[in-house]
């Protein structure tokens, strides 16, 4: 994947900067150890820049693990904001989950157990982590659905696990 700044167009990239906190901006250059320890407090997209920045210095799994984090806490603080314009933090969350989200998923598909355990591990990590971002308390029936939601995926992954591979071999793609 390429670095996330490559990744999104020129136009994207701006809309990206322009429709989250200032301190966003400094997600892409802040170090990742920093950037890890101060997600659970920032913007959603935090988690992307995060995910994308693992996934490109190959630490795919970890990756995987941030991405699903994000998308967690992302859907969480959109469903949680029903009134958000539609061209702010949803649309960024749609552009940041197809350009970074397709890769990483490409790649987490590829071995359906480690993904299974992965989104069990960040359904623990979300429970233990307190949202800085979108508390908890004023999220609870929000981040409900969303855990639910993630619970069906990973229900559907263990459903499907045969037909998941079998569409991955024939579109050219190994895995377990």
């Amino acid at each position: 994947m390429a670095a996330l700044y490559r990744a999104l167009s020129p136009f994207a990239f701006f809309f990206l900067l322009s429709t989250v906190p200032a301190f966003a901006q400094d997600f892409n250059t802040m170090p990742v150890d920093q950037l890890r320890a101060e997600a659970p407090n920032a913007h959603p997209s935090a988690y992307y820049v995060l995910a994308s920045r693992l996934y490109d210095r190959g630490d795919k799994d970890e990756a995987v693990f941030w991405f699903y984090a994000g998308q967690l806490r992302y859907r969480t603080h959109i469903a949680c904001n029903p009134d958000l314009p539609p061209d702010g933090d949803p649309a960024l969350f749609s552009a940041l989950s197809e350009v970074i989200g397709s890769e990483i998923n490409l790649y987490a598909f590829g071995d359906l157990e480690r993904l299974s355990e992965t989104i069990d591990a960040v359904i623990d990590w979300d429970q233990s982590t307190p949202n800085g971002y979108a508390p908890d308390a004023d999220c609870a029936t929000a981040r409900v659905e969303v855990l639910t939601g993630l619970n069906e995926l990973k229900t559907h992954i263990a459903e499907n696990a045969d037909d998941i591979r079998a569409q991955r071999l024939s579109n050219g793609l190994g895995g377990l």
